[in-house]
């Protein structure tokens, strides 16, 4: 009786353990995946301070050019 308890104790560890590092892992991907997204989130930022400043100095160059 008393190695049958012992067994399904130990067997709880093991299935507590696993469970725990499912849950780690899940929560690694769902760090990567956000990290991903704010490296893109960036550079779209980036990418459209740039073209605002193109465009300026697009305009600029008109207004100068008018001139």
């Amino acid at each position: 009786m008393e190695e049958d308890e012992e067994e399904g104790r130990e067997e709880e560890v093991v299935e507590d353990k696993e469970h725990e590092k499912v849950e780690e892992e899940e929560e690694e991907e769902e760090e990567e995946e956000e990290d991903e997204e704010d490296k893109e989130e960036e550079e779209v930022e980036e990418e459209e301070e740039v073209e605002e400043e193109e465009d300026e100095e697009d305009k600029e160059e008109e207004e100068v050019e008018e001139e």
